[in-house]
């Protein structure tokens, strides 16, 4: 072996010792987050999504070691919101929402300003326990009632609720028994609690933390829940299906989404730390208390729950003769 090869030999022996000693190429789960988080909320401060996305925002800071901020951005339905964060154009920019927020939307709007295939389903949080709601001066114990009211009295009852989607829902079942009540728009949630509470209207399908005061405080009455499974935090309150009321029936999907091009892993990383935490009893015991079921799902699970939801949606619409927007 010539002076030459060996040199030659030994030089290489160095350049494969020192690509050994290089860090590996991770993915992008392990670079991320690399810098400060922000939560953007469909809805406003003190509603059960902001506390809950705030709970876990504490959290996930503690596991990230970057600071998780929570924006919120009430209005227009959900769209405020979901303009923000799709314009933010930032992996490190994620949205906390409701499902209910945008599924109807297709129905709603001549136009929509975003694209719904771009909002990435990360991970399920948890299912908002919407309560069908009747003033207590009303007189009304069950939805059996109500209905039996409600044909007493057409178009006399007012109604109202808290999203497109639960208006489409409560519209299908008044037009799936035959009921005529009147629907009374309200863009603030608290507005038509008061007015819940003083009579002004019949009938409020929001979420329960919103009307959970006034039913301490005796002004206010649930009748059923709307979910698939009865409430940790109302126990003797029964489901809408229990009832006998089908096209009542659903759940308040709440999760977490990604803008398009985020990275598998990186969403794999979030469902992983997500369902973590919902393991956490504390965390349980708060998030039941703001009238939420805790239900962590990873991305497949949450595009299949937001899935049933977008069919009830076209169910309903096909009742009044909508189509989406194309």
């Amino acid at each position: 072996m010539t002076h030459l090869v060996k040199l030659n030999l030994a030089v290489l022996g160095l350049i494969v010792t020192a690509l050994a000693l290089l860090p590996s190429p991770g993915s992008a789960a392990d670079a991320w987050p690399n810098r400060p988080v922000r939560f953007i909320v469909t809805l406003g401060p003190g509603s059960g999504v902001d506390i809950g996305a705030r709970l876990f925002a504490d959290k996930l800071s503690e596991r990230w070691g970057q600071p998780v901020v929570v924006d919120n951005r009430p209005g227009g339905d959900g769209m405020v919101a979901i303009t923000s964060f799709l314009g933010a154009h930032d992996d490190h920019t994620l949205l906390v929402s409701p499902v209910s927020s945008f599924t109807a939307h297709p129905y709603f709007h001549d136009k929509l300003p975003y694209d719904p295939n771009d909002l990435i389903p990360i991970a399920r949080i948890s299912k908002t326990v919407v309560a069908v709601s009747v003033p207590t001066s009303l007189k009304v114990n069950s939805l059996k009632e109500l209905e039996a009211l409600a044909r007493t009295k057409p178009d006399q009852l007012n109604w109202t609720t808290a999203t497109g989607f639960t208006d489409f829902v409560f519209a299908g079942y008044l037009h799936t028994f035959g009921l005529k009540m009147a629907k009374v728009p309200y863009k603030n949630p608290a507005g038509a609690v008061t007015d819940l509470a003083s009579g002004t209207i019949q009938v409020y399908m929001p979420a329960y933390a919103i009307v959970r005061p006034q039913v301490e405080a005796g002004t206010v009455k649930v009748l059923a829940v709307t979910n698939r499974e009865r409430a940790p935090a109302l126990p003797n309150v029964p489901t809408a299906l229990e009832e006998g009321y089908p096209s009542l029936e659903f759940d308040g999907l709440v999760g977490l989404f990604g803008p398009p091009g985020i990275a598998e892993d990186v969403r794999n990383k979030i469902a992983d730390d997500i369902r973590a935490i919902a393991s956490d009893p504390e965390i349980v015991k708060r998030l039941t208390a703001t009238g939420q079921i805790v239900s962590p799902g990873n991305a497949t699970e949450f595009a299949a729950s937001i899935a049933q939801q977008r069919e009830q949606v076209a169910a309903v619409a096909k009742l009044f003769g909508n189509k989406p927007v194309q």
